[in-house]
């Protein structure tokens, strides 16, 4: 099983730990590709629309972006994780997801996307964990990743080895079960029923595209006929 893991901060703290932690139950240290940010990825989306109206290849950071596109292409399981940042992901975490607004739903979603599974871990010393999640997991929905999995939790310290035991206990637990659930799942992953009505939704809208370069995408992946990214 092959993992990214994208930790929307530099320092590892206590959500770089559990993610990092989820990763190892489900595989080895060598299928795990790591990013850290904004340290591999650190600008601001421009917002000149060129990778939704033109092609994805032509966005000025695409240098910064190819080495996470092709981690995230070849894994089975994403792991997004960021501490709470006054209710919400980190600056940096946003400014990568920008960089995804062409792969959303309503335009070009890489088929591969809906057999994976992915899970948005967040953390803080209070509260806040829920809005964080929602930050990153619109975008994997909205990516069309077939099952999406959160853990969000208040761990009471600043430092994780400030941690208390039994928040570690706590923890563990949690993530022996979220790796079970996803090795069950390993490849045999379908859609949410969320993400296929979104999807039918976007595919008859596609049929008379508001935008032309999607509209041709749909079409050659045969999306709006019989074909579903979903089924090989």
């Amino acid at each position: 099983m092959k993992i990214v893991l994208i930790n929307g901060q530099n320092h590892k703290g206590s959500t770089y730990h559990i993610g990092r932690k989820l990763a190892e139950k489900l595989t080895v240290p060598e299928n795990i590709s790591e990013f850290f940010l904004p340290k591999d990825m650190p600008s601001f989306c421009l917002g000149c629309a060129k990778c939704i109206m033109e092609d994805e290849k032509l966005c000025p950071h695409r240098s910064y972006m190819e080495p996470i596109i092709s981690a995230v292409d070849a894994s089975d399981v994403l792991i997004f994780t960021s501490p709470v940042y006054v209710f919400h992901a980190s600056g940096s975490m946003k400014a990568l997801l920008d960089h995804f607004a062409y792969r959303w739903m309503p335009h070009r979603p890489e088929e591969k996307m809906f057999t994976k599974q992915g899970v948005c871990i967040a953390t803080a010393a209070g509260a806040g964990m829920k809005s964080t999640i929602k930050d990153m997991r619109d975008s994997l929905n909205f990516w069309g990743v077939g099952r999406v999995y959160s853990y969000g939790i208040a761990v009471n310290a600043i430092e994780w080895d400030e941690v208390p035991e039994k928040k570690k206990a706590k923890i563990e637990k949690k993530t022996d079960s979220l790796a079970k659930t996803i090795k069950r799942r390993e490849g045999k992953v379908r859609p949410a029923l969320r993400t296929l009505l979104w999807f039918y939704g976007i595919r008859l809208m596609q049929k008379k595209p508001l935008n032309a370069v999607d509209g041709v995408y749909w079409k050659e992946k045969g999306w709006t006929g019989t074909t579903r990214p979903w089924k090989s």
